[in-house]
């Protein structure tokens, strides 16, 4: 069982005991069954009085004065009858209290649960809908994202570990073997140390920007998501024209709303991921912008081999590569479109991944305009 934070603790622990909600209901009940029955009871006692009983005694009828006839004749009455209905107030609404409260047990109970560590614990309230039916489905809702986060979580820290893990397992290899032969090539073992540690590197800003762009810790602000294209286009056509693939970047000026940088990267990664996964030789990569009303479209699409719609579906997912698709230089980070669907998420914003008839994919990123 997983120990409450300080500060739940100190606010459930501090509480004085109280009455509980069902009793509570039922004195409600009872207290407003009640005042309708005196309010009726005492509008037939002023009726009556007002209509003057004729009380029967030995010389005759008389008419008894009004607080003869109240005292007498109606109050014992009336006392009965508020003694009944105080009786059956509090039956009938602590009958009726733990009925309409038992859907909010099964809620607390399941909150229990949750609580316990166990997220696989659904509610499920029959009947029709009510507040408490939203409540129960809201809530179950609740436990199945927080449960596929959880489980994203704690694969990306698996997944985080093994691929840091990877470039120090390298490094140490690399070394042990230079202890154990002193006349291997220091210039080769100095390269190779260096092409892993910048993968580390490479790795590890990755791992700080996927963190900083899902936490939205950023100052939005106008931007032209054309120029954004065009300046990661200029970037990284040295490794389209190293690779043999073909650039074409087009589009009307694109306002968006957002980070500059962010936005920068995710294009930049869109970009990068169509250069680096196309045929090689004669492979084209397009980008394209397109504004509307109240949104901002980024568009890459790129010549690639045939990918099935279930892959596709998984590329978005830290460090699913697709390894038929990966080259052996510039394989990545394996995090380059998980960056692009927190940045996008982040951003408000929807993503779409679609293989091409043809092969390769087209990503449509669509931000608020």
């Amino acid at each position: 069982m997983q120990a409450p934070t300080p500060g739940t603790a100190a606010a459930t622990v501090g509480r004085r005991p109280g009455l509980s909600v069902r009793l509570k209901l039922t004195l409600s009940y009872a207290g407003f069954l009640m005042l309708a029955g005196a309010l009726l009871l005492a509008a037939v006692g002023v009726f009556l009085v007002q209509q003057g009983w004729l009380l029967t005694n030995e010389r005759g009828a008389v008419r008894a004065t009004p607080g003869t006839i109240f005292l007498r004749d109606f109050a014992p009455t009336a006392a009965a009858v508020m003694v009944f209905l105080l009786l059956f107030g509090l039956l009938g609404g602590w009958i009726l209290a733990g009925r309409m409260l038992a859907p909010l047990d099964r809620i607390t109970q399941a909150t229990r649960t949750a609580e316990a560590g166990s997220l696989s614990h659904r509610i499920r309230l029959p009947g029709r809908r009510d507040e408490f039916r939203e409540l129960a489905d809201a809530f179950d809702t609740m436990l199945a994202r927080l449960e596929a986060r959880v489980a994203e979580q704690q694969r990306f820290a698996a997944n985080a570990s093994h691929e840091l893990r990877t470039p120090l397992a390298v490094s140490k290899a690399l070394l042990d073997v230079a202890r154990t032969d002193p006349d291997q090539d220091t210039g080769e073992l100095i390269d190779r140390l260096h092409t892993v540690n910048t993968r580390a590197i490479d790795l590890t800003e990755a791992l700080l920007l996927l963190s900083r762009a899902g936490q939205r810790s950023f100052t939005r602000e106008q931007v032209d998501l054309s120029l954004l294209a065009e300046e990661a286009t200029e970037t990284l056509l040295p490794l389209a024209e190293k690779h043999g693939i073909a650039l074409e970047t087009g589009g009307d000026v694109t306002p968006a709303s957002g980070s500059p940088t962010l936005l920068l990267q995710l294009t930049t990664n869109l970009v990068h991921n169509a250069i680096v996964h196309n045929l090689p030789g004669h492979g084209r990569v397009r980008v394209h912008t397109t504004p509307g009303p109240h949104t901002a479209l980024l568009t890459v699409e790129n010549t690639g081999e045939r990918i099935s719609p279930r892959q596709a579906a998984t590329l978005t997912e830290p460090f699913q590569r697709g390894t038929e698709r990966v080259h052996t230089d510039h394989a990545g980070t394996g995090l380059g479109l998980a960056i692009v669907a927190t940045i996008t998420e982040a951003h408000d914003g929807i993503l779409t991944v679609t293989p091409r008839g043809e092969g390769g994919l087209r990503v449509t990123v669509q931000l608020p305009g």
